[in-house]
C-alpha cells in the first residue's frame, strides 16, 4: 500500500516517528509533515505566503518533506506535487490530546485527514488521550 503521513506538530514529532516505524514495515511510505508544530489551526491553507518544501533526511531514505504551510496544505502537496502516485491511504498524528468534541473543528490532525478526503484517500486522524503519551508505539 502506497501510505502518505502528516501531522500537525511538525516533522521531528515523536508520533509521526512512530507512525513511520509502523507503516514502514511493508507499506510505500511518504513523510509529509509541518516543518514546526502547526496544531490548532483547523483546516486552513497557504494563499498569500510562499509555500516551500524541503526534503529531510529523518527516515532512513524514505521520502521525506518538511512543509512551511498547514497540515491541509501538506498533504495537498503531497498529493499534487511531490508523491509520483496518489496514496492509496493517508495517516496523520499521532496527535497528543485527544481531538473529541469542538477540537476536531481546530485541529490540525483531522483537517489533514479531511484534506485527503477531498481527494477522495481513506484517511484516518490518530491521536491519544494524554498530554505526554508513553506508549505511540502501540497507539
Amino acid at each position: 500500500m502506497n501510505v502518505l503521513i502528516t501531522n500537525d506538530d511538525g516533522i521531528y514529532a515523536d508520533g509521526l516517528h512512530a507512525l513511520f516505524r509502523r507503516f514502514a514495515r511493508g507499506h510505500r511510505v511518504t513523510v509529509v509533515a509541518p516543518d514546526r508544530e502547526k496544531s490548532a489551526v483547523g483546516h486552513g491553507i497557504t494563499l498569500h505566503d510562499v509555500l516551500r518544501a524541503r526534503q529531510v533526511a529523518v527516515f532512513d531514505g524514505v521520502p521525506a518533506y518538511a512543509v512551511s504551510g498547514t497540515p491541509a496544505d501538506c498533504v495537498k502537496l503531497a498529493v499534487v506535487e511531490l508523491m509520483p502516485e496518489k496514496p492509496d491511504l493517508v495517516v496523520s498524528g499521532i496527535n497528543p490530546g485527544a481531538n473529541v468534541g469542538m477540537n476536531v473543528t481546530y485541529s490540525g490532525t483531522v483537517a489533514a485527514a479531511r484534506e485527503a478526503a477531498l481527494y477522495g484517500i481513506a484517511a484516518v486522524a490518530v491521536a491519544v488521550n494524554s498530554w505526554t503519551p508513553s506508549h505511540l508505539d502501540d497507539a
